[in-house]
């Protein structure tokens, strides 16, 4: 297949695209532009040049096309909105401000196809591409229909190699189930004209909106081509030192991969340019376009302080030459040098030897640790496909396994591979499978006390137990278990009971959701993303069907478990902490002389604010403590020179938070978290503290408390996240 693709979209902008129809809510235009956008938006995404788009408007005010300016009847009404090339995001801003109805009531739907074929013919050439043309109709206005008009129309495309989609609005489809009652004369018989069209075409596809609207919520899998990961030969033994060795020439790829999300990049603003074009705007980096705005990539800088009790401000700047990397040992940091690490480093040569053998049934499959790959013979080298094919047979007679030692190139770091044998019965392909086994560090085992039996002190066995499960509630379970079996819930396409949740139907939410995200942003940067598609979270909760079926046992199970909601937890202020009372019902405190604390003195903050928390009994003396606490902190942060105290005034700030938290009175922190904000922003408390509150506030996560943290805060996330920005 070829890399590189050109790609014409034809969209219908009649006045009739702007009506209502069946009951939707949106108009026939913006219905199916969710599908052109969504095709684009995707190409846009996958930022590839080879990867090309043009954009035709049918049924336009205007007639810009080269048939027309030379002459031609019949492409009147039709527009080229954007040549073909690569799409960047300032190309779909530009284009979804053309993408508007028009006041047009005619346009060829055959002659919009012809300037779109035109056009991929003068890009491609003769080159290698794959060439597609997408029309958007609902087929309003009249069409040419003459035989030899479609026929020249149909020889073309297939001459070029061309795919052609047609999808109209509320066309009738006989195989998605879809017919549309009173429809017009006009639009049946442009529908028969289409749909003759390509029938004629090699590569042609016709189908109804409604369909396609409906897959766009299905993700696209990505296909990945083969990577070759190495190139070498698979030993048994040293062929240097033996003669009887074994040494095949293979090549190993990726069988599986994972996927990760789409990453995000950090962009400032770049400044405009002011006072006319002859003055230059200075960026911090190189320029990057993003969303049609003019952006800059974040340079990060960053220095390396010690302490210097002779130094401005107590802190010395060091160079990154100068320092050494460190190793924590419990609460100590070890220093570990360069010399010191290459000890450490393992001097590998590339290899793919083959240490030993095990057999299937001592192996289990939790012991995988990471990415399956394939390893095959070397292409057109006979002598190692039959030496790898007598290997792969021999493993499968004997049920076994190989572990072999990989080291993908010189100095890589060793990885130890278990080899599975296929055999090519069930798959055709005979090769071998390799997965990552962990080494002895990685494997941690824990003990955990039996399920069925209880130990006492005294080494005795007990078989019945108020914490081992009855009969009755093993048998409970045991049902309920079965009921919620999802095996065979699921039906096939002839009505039969199949899995529920096969594996081809399970898709990353995450992935998918955050690339949907972004195409519903880069479109529509104005609008709120909507909603995840049911395909995603179709599978994160039991079926209601299931759970209705199953709810005989849920509750036979919940009555035999003796299971009992949770009463709420009491909401409201408290004065204080719930404090453990004495069986004697004496003072504790009292009797040990400690005093009730009402006064925090600076040099002793956190222990002191704790005490007087702790020996509160009314809520004045817990907005007190509060109250002094705050003071404290405002004072550090204003006699700070430079930044000398922010560490300690975060620290008196954070058990201040958790404190409050703790005594469900969250309102005193945020009060006064609003009003050292705007002390610190304003420069009251003796200078510029921006840096306090940016690194040590906000980067130390001592905002706002949310309903999150506490159930009687009235700060809400988006709040709390508004309050910080």
């Amino acid at each position: 297949m070829a890399d590189k693709e050109a790609a014409v979209y034809i969209v219908d902008l009649g006045e009739s695209m702007a009506d209502f129809h069946n009951g939707r809510s949106e108009s026939d235009l913006d219905w199916s532009m969710r599908y052109v956008w969504d095709k684009i938006s995707t190409t846009v995404a996958a930022n590839r040049k080879t990867w090309t788009v043009g954009v035709v408007g049918l049924g336009t005010n205007k007639t810009d096309n080269p048939q027309h300016n030379d002459g031609l009847e019949g492409y009147e009404n039709i527009s080229i909105l954007q040549q073909i090339g690569s799409m960047s995001m300032s190309d779909l801003k530009e284009l979804h401000r053309k993408i508007k109805p028009s006041r047009a009531s005619g346009g060829d739907a055959i002659s919009a196809i012809v300037v779109a074929l035109s056009m991929i013919e003068v890009f491609t050439k003769k080159l290698k591409y794959n060439r597609k043309i997408f029309l958007v109709t609902n087929a309003d206005t009249p069409i040419d229909d003459a035989e030899k008009s479609i026929a020249d129309v149909a020889e073309k495309l297939n001459e070029l190699g061309i795919e052609l989609v047609i999808i109209g609005v509320d066309f009738d489809d006989a195989d998605y189930g879809l017919k549309e009652e009173d429809k017009s004369s006009v639009k049946a018989t442009n529908e028969q004209v289409l749909l003759k069209l390509v029938d004629q075409c090699q590569n042609a596809v016709f189908g109804t909106m409604a369909q396609a609207v409906e897959e766009l919520a299905i993700p696209r899998i990505k296909p990945v081509k083969p990577f070759k990961t190495y190139d070498g030969s698979l030993t048994l033994g040293d062929p240097a030192q033996y003669k009887d060795a074994l040494s095949i020439h293979v090549e190993r790829y990726f069988k599986t991969k994972r996927a990760p999300p789409p990453t995000a990049s950090t962009v400032v603003t770049k400044p405009e340019l002011v006072g006319g074009p002859s003055q230059l705007a200075i960026v911090l980096d190189e320029d990057v376009e993003m969303g049609g705005t003019e952006f800059s990539s974040v340079k990060h800088m960053r220095t390396y302080r010690v302490n210097d009790p002779d130094a401005p401000g107590g802190k010395r700047d060091v160079e990154f030459e100068g320092l050494a990397k460190g190793y924590q040992y419990g609460r100590t940091v070890v220093p570990f040098s360069e010399s010191d690490f290459s000890v450490t480093k393992l001097e590998t040569k590339k290899e793919f030897t083959i240490i030993g053998f095990v057999p299937f049934s001592s192996y289990e499959p939790f012991l995988n640790m990471g990415e399956t790959g394939i390893i095959a013979a070397q292409k057109h080298n006979e002598e190692s496909e039959l030496a790898l094919s007598a290997l792969i047979h021999a493993l499968h007679e004997v049920e076994s396994y190989a572990v072999a030692r990989y080291v993908q190139k010189d100095g890589a770091q060793p990885q130890l591979f278990l080899l599975k044998p296929n055999p090519g019965i069930e798959d055709p392909f005979e090769c071998l499978y390799d997965v990552p086994l962990p080494f002895a560090e990685d494997v941690r085992t824990y003990q955990f006390p039996p399920l069925d039996k209880v130990l006492t002190v005294t080494g005795h066995v007990l078989t019945e137990h108020r914490l081992l499960p009855s009969d009755d509630l093993n048998q409970a379970m045991s049902d309920f278990v079965d009921s919620m079996d999802i095996s065979t819930f699921g039906t096939d396409d002839e009505g039969k009971p199949a899995e529920y949740a096969p594996i081809d139907e399970l898709y990353n939410p995450v992935i998918h959701r955050i690339n949907q995200a972004i195409r519903a942003r880069a479109v529509h940067p104005d609008e709120p993303v909507g909603p995840p598609a049911d395909i995603l979270v179709r599978f994160s909760k039991p079926p209601d069907n299931l759970i209705e079926n199953a709810r005989a046992d849920i509750e036979s199970l919940i009555e035999i478990a003796e299971v009992k909601k949770v009463p709420p937890k009491a909401q409201g202020k408290r004065g204080k902490k719930d404090q453990v009372k004495p069986l004697s019902g004496l003072d504790i405190d009292s009797l040990l002389g400690q005093s009730r604390r009402t006064t925090i003195s600076p040099s002793n903050a956190i222990p002191e604010f704790k005490q007087a928390l702790a020996t509160a009994d009314d809520d004045a003396t817990v907005e007190s403590a509060a109250k002094q606490m705050g003071n404290i902190i405002r004072k550090l942060v204003e006699d700070s020179f430079a930044d000398l105290f922010y560490a300690q005034a975060a620290e008196n700030l954070r058990i201040m938070r958790d404190e409050l938290i703790g005594l469900e009175v969250p309102g005193l922190y945020n009060k006064f978290l609003v009003s050292l904000k705007k002390s610190m922003l304003s420069g009251e408390l003796n200078g510029d503290r921006r840096e306090m509150w940016f690194k040590h506030i906000v980067g130390g996560k001592l905002g706002l408390i949310t309903q999150d943290e506490s159930e009687v805060s009235e700060v809400t996330e988006a709040e709390a996240k508004e309050f910080t920005t």
